[in-house]
């Protein structure tokens, strides 16, 4: 090996993959995204899938007992005893986008997402209660009594790396519906679902659900992988997280007996009244509940507002702006002091605009603490990276038509002004309608890009007659 080849080997990151509970290391393969290389063992196409001529290992186990391993497996990951996460976390400070410190305490967080509480309401909420897991619910029909199971699902989910806690609800959801999954790692986020499924076979070697989950990195779109993954005889259903590129091929393998769940990209939305502007308290207060829904992981999750539309005349508008931006840069659980710094391109493009007062108004620079364009319509870019575009418009209904099946979430100011909104904004195609302030979520339980998760990931059979 010469120099430049020990160089390149050296600054390699190691990625173990997890095939049903067991933790497998190598570097037969070597890969490389976004100016990093890693390497991972070889996948083996044979042992990423589980029979259909058998049950799954979780298929009769009793809910309540899985509900207890998970529960187990949050204290064991706030624990660390082992020094599982505190090693993912070293792994993922050279990996993740996301800054250090972000990244620090979304760690700290992953174990309180296994809690039994949260656990219990999705079952309830998207499946009706466990019974239908645990087995036949009897069900009247007018033509008399029928059986209908939540029948556990083969899984493969495509995921995400622009949070942790992707992983985490993957883990959950799979561990729930009883069935088997099969986790594609992104290359943003290589150690997370790894730690969780080496930290949950820690706590029950063998378990069935420990032998439920495999965790594995192959590059999107390999078509001699996926090509031979993605088929009805193997799974079920393809979960996918991400954006257009990974959704528009994830669907080219959508067929009879193969059903894609996907969590679609989404933008998200602010509708702040002229309520707001009662006094310079209640500004100040709204602008820090605008920056909570703006900042989540620097603004990279679907929930981010990006664009917000405000009552208020063009000084009230403006006093509103300069107070945003102040905040876009205060430091919180899932948001740094700086985030990325603006590209050139957008750069120039923004310095235009600036140029262009008092049609448009600027606030902020380009290092990344924050930046703030006022327009009398929506910008043609696409804001991101603590970017925000504010919209003066004469009413909040106004702004209802710029909302489509592309936003996600609308977040009001003041809360009483949702109940006037809301059908609209469903009718435009949004799916979630929160407080100003309460973006980041949603509550475990409900409704997630505009459908229950669990209802979906399993198979619903009936027994009729």
């Amino acid at each position: 090996m010469n120099a430049v080849e020990e160089t390149v080997a050296a600054q390699c990151v190691n990625v173990p993959h997890v095939i049903k509970g067991e933790t497998v290391k190598g570097a037969a393969v070597t890969h490389r995204s976004a100016g990093l290389n890693f390497a991972t063992p070889a996948l083996e196409i044979d042992t990423l899938v589980w029979s259909r001529t058998e049950p799954g290992p979780a298929f009769n186990t009793p809910l309540h007992e899985i509900i207890e391993l998970l529960v187990a497996t949050g204290k064991a990951l706030s624990r660390d005893h082992g020094g599982l996460v505190s090693e993912a976390l070293a792994q993922m400070r050279r990996v993740s986008p996301l800054d250090g410190g972000v990244l620090e305490r979304c760690y700290e967080d992953l174990g309180s997402l296994f809690n039994g509480a949260e656990l219990n309401a999705q079952v309830n909420n998207e499946l009706g209660g466990a019974e239908v897991l645990d087995g036949w619910r009897e069900t009247a029909t007018p033509w008399g009594q029928a059986r209908v199971r939540a029948f556990p699902p083969r899984l493969i989910h495509v995921l995400a790396g622009n949070a942790p806690g992707v992983a985490a609800q993957s883990v959950i959801r799979g561990a729930l519906v009883k069935g088997v999954n099969l986790l594609k790692l992104p290359s943003n986020d290589l150690f997370t679902a790894t730690a969780i499924l080496r930290t949950l076979a820690h706590v029950a070697p063998n378990h069935p659900v420990v032998k439920s989950f495999s965790a594995v990195y192959w590059r999107g779109g390999d078509a001699s992988i996926e090509g031979n993954l993605f088929r009805p005889q193997y799974f079920d259903k393809l979960v996918a997280w991400g954006g257009e590129g990974a959704i528009r091929s994830a669907k080219n393998y959508a067929a009879p007996g193969f059903e894609l769940v996907s969590f679609d990209p989404k933008t998200s939305i602010s509708l702040i009244g002229r309520e707001a502007f009662a006094d310079d308290a209640t500004l100040a207060r709204v602008a820090k509940l605008a920056g909570l829904d703006t900042t989540p992981f620097n603004q990279a999750a679907c929930v981010c507002s990006r664009i917000q539309f405000v009552e208020g005349d063009a000084q009230q508008v403006d006093r509103y702006c300069e107070r945003l931006q102040a905040e876009l840069s205060v430091e919180s659980r899932t948001s740094s002091v700086l985030g990325p710094p603006v590209p050139s391109a957008l750069r120039e493009e923004i310095e235009i605009l600036r140029g262009l007062a008092p049609l448009y108004g600027v606030w902020g620079g380009y290092e990344g603490r924050g930046l703030v364009i006022r327009s009398d319509e929506p910008v043609d870019f696409y804001p991101d990276g603590k970017i925000v575009n504010v919209v003066p418009v004469p009413s909040l209904a106004d702004a209802v038509r710029f909302a489509n099946v592309a936003t996600q979430t609308v977040g009001v100011y003041p809360p009483e002004r949702k109940a006037s909104l809301r059908d609209a904004l469903a009718s435009s195609g949004v799916q979630r309608v929160v407080s100003l302030g309460g973006a980041l979520g949603p509550a475990p339980g409900l409704p997630h890009d505009g459908f229950y998760p669990l209802h979906r990931f399993v198979r619903w059979v009936n027994d009729e007659g």
